[in-house]
């Protein structure tokens, strides 16, 4: 885009006509251009502005004798050297910085994120957790509900608790529940969750053959309890909100979209073109890599702890969004994320 080369009235009328789109979501013609501009030009003048832009790939006509609307390119050159920013007030970030409660688990932060950038913006938000986040197992304990049913109790890096529910082939006591915890915790305390779960355990029980049952049952139940299900790569938040804009109804590339939503793995390929980065990031179009978001801009920022980069966050919605809104929102949100993830004190790792 940057060998185009429009001059004064053109980068005026380009502008107005983009921005009357995105608000009005209808063909803007010469007559309105004329009105809203600014310009002391003829709607014959304006016409013939518009049929340079439109041989410019910039803009085109939907329908004959309609108003014209702007291309991806089009798109492409407003964001880089058209587009006003409209910063949000005072009140609007408070607003945002509310949601994330002080000292709250990781991946609470994490979904608040992508749950502020859907309400906010009314698109669909999306957050890449942290790359390899390294966390340590602390302590965990058992504490018996009912017959052959027991809570385990993971408390991961001295702050976050997890538990999980878990049904046994037998009944144990709570003096054989303490000595099971004991035993686990005397190996696995201040070891990375990770590395408990890829191979410890397994390493516990080949090595020991020698063990009492009792150990090996005490091993079998912190195979369950911390389990070798990573979350998700991905949270996505109200892809719902995508369906109210008419130029996404297509139902071949609605359920695309959604389709891609579900899986994740075009997401967080999208997501990991821009973790390198330190500033938001946007994909116009088909500038995402997938087809089916021909129709669709992404939006995307980093957000950091202790100043690297850990993680991508932005939102995904119609290429005729609110992009002096969208993208400040998308920036604040990434940085309030970042600032809430620094008051925990032991922020995630990446590789």
């Amino acid at each position: 885009m940057q060998e185009i080369q429009l001059d004064t009235r053109a980068r005026t009328l380009l502008r107005t006509l983009i921005e009357s789109y995105i608000r009005d979501g209808q063909p803007v013609g010469s007559r309105t251009l004329a009105r809203t501009s600014g310009l002391n030009v003829s709607p014959a003048t304006i016409r013939n502005v518009m049929s340079d832009l439109e041989d410019l790939g910039l803009v085109h006509a939907p329908h004959t004798s309609a108003g014209r609307i702007p291309t991806a390119a089009g798109y492409r050159l407003f964001v880089d050297a058209l587009l006003e920013i409209r910063t949000p007030n005072r009140e609007q970030v408070e607003a945002i910085e509310s949601r994330f409660s002080p000292g709250a688990p990781i991946k609470d932060l994490l979904g608040t994120a992508g749950s502020v950038l859907s309400t906010v913006t009314r698109l669909a938000g999306m957050v890449r957790l942290p790359r390899n986040r390294q966390v340590a197992l602390t302590q965990i304990e058992f504490l018996r509900l009912a017959e052959c049913r027991v809570l385990a109790i993971l408390v991961i890096d001295g702050k976050e608790v997890q538990n999980r529910v878990l049904e046994l082939q037998r009944d144990y006591q709570p003096a054989e529940l303490q000595s099971m915890a004991n035993y686990l915790n005397a190996h696995l305390a201040g070891q990375s969750l990770q590395m408990v779960r890829g191979q410890l355990l397994a390493e516990m029980r080949s090595v020991r053959r020698d063990v009492d049952a009792m150990m090996l049952a005490a091993i079998d139940l912190g195979e369950r309890a911390i389990g070798d299900d990573e979350p998700d790569d991905v949270l996505v938040a109200g892809e719902t909100q995508l369906l109210g804009y008419e130029e996404l109804a297509d139902i071949h590339h609605l359920r695309q979209l959604l389709e891609a939503f579900h899986e994740k793995r075009e997401i967080l390929a999208i997501l990991d073109k821009c973790i390198l980065a330190d500033r938001v990031q946007i994909f116009i179009g088909r500038e995402s890599g997938l087809e089916w978001f021909e129709h669709c801009s992404v939006v995307t920022a980093p957000y950091s702890v202790d100043g690297e980069i850990v993680g991508v966050l932005g939102v995904v919605g119609p290429t005729r969004m609110s992009y002096d809104r969208v993208i400040p929102i998308v920036d604040i949100t990434a940085r309030l994320l970042g600032s809430a993830l620094n008051s925990r004190g032991e922020p995630p790792e990446t590789s």
